[in-house]
């Protein structure tokens, strides 16, 4: 195994900025802008979820439409701290590099360290009548899992365990493009298991999505498209990561009043 790099602290500052900008929120209402090719669900409202706006930390479940004007000031104003580049090469990139999938000992993130691997973890968190295996708190072998992304609920069951798959709001493969190839171990590792770069979601959604970001991918369902931009933000601010000029146009464009 090889030794953790102790991680600088310096880039979770900008973590102070996500939380600064959650105030404001309120109601529920959908977005209209134009979906992309193909798309179309609209996302029904569950009591469940909560607006990214009111989850900085990712530890409250789902991806609740952000609505009002108010809300969406707050969101575009997020958005527009992001630095931008360009996408650099996808060279040397692997999954192994952020450590194994799911691991319970990312230390620096919520739920680390509970006895519970992350999987479970975000399973739990956004589920509704979660079953768990005989004898444990932890594993997750049935729930109702109402998809953000499509808008469809899902009764799901653990011997189609595919049908539910857990998506990096950031890919991975999108964060070494842009910069996390040069980072310490142990700081690939927290974006890899933190809960707020973490989603249940349809499985074909979430193969469709790949490694895209916002200007080539958004969940079909148009309501919680500026949530899911809010989120993307929300994650690259908190690891001190750049977007494309093209994704943060179109992550703005979400928001819009």
């Amino acid at each position: 195994m090889r030794r953790h790099s102790r991680i600088r602290t310096g880039w979770a500052a900008g973590a102070v900025l996500a939380l600064a900008l959650v105030t404001g929120c309120e109601g529920l209402e959908a977005d209209d802008d134009a979906p992309p090719p193909g798309s179309g669900a609209d996302a029904p409202v569950s009591g469940h979820a909560v607006s990214p706006l009111d989850n900085p930390d990712g530890t409250r479940p789902g991806l609740a439409p952000v609505a009002g004007d108010r809300a969406r000031a707050s969101a575009r104003e997020l958005i527009d701290t992001l630095r931008t580049k360009g996408r650099g090469p996808k060279t040397g990139y692997d999954r192994d590099e952020f450590g194994y999938a799911w691991m319970d000992t990312a230390d620096g993130v919520p739920l680390a360290r509970n006895g519970c691997d992350t999987r479970n973890d975000v399973l739990k968190r956004d589920g509704e009548k979660v079953r768990f295996k005989s004898g444990s708190d932890c594993v997750v072998i049935a729930m109702t899992l109402d998809d953000p992304y499509t808008g469809t609920s899902i009764e799901w069951r653990k011997q189609k365990a595919s049908e539910v798959q857990i998506d990096h709001v950031v890919p991975l493969s999108y964060s070494w493009q842009m910069g996390s190839s040069r980072w310490p171990e142990g700081k690939r590792e927290q974006l890899a298991n933190d809960p707020l770069n973490l989603l249940p979601v349809e499985g074909r959604a979430n193969s469709a999505k790949s490694d895209s970001g916002p200007a080539s991918w958004l969940p079909p369902a148009k309501s919680v498209r500026c949530a899911y931009a809010v989120r993307f933000a929300q994650v690259a601010v908190k690891y001190e990561l750049a977007v494309t000029e093209a994704d943060r146009a179109t992550m703005a464009k979400q928001c819009q009043g």
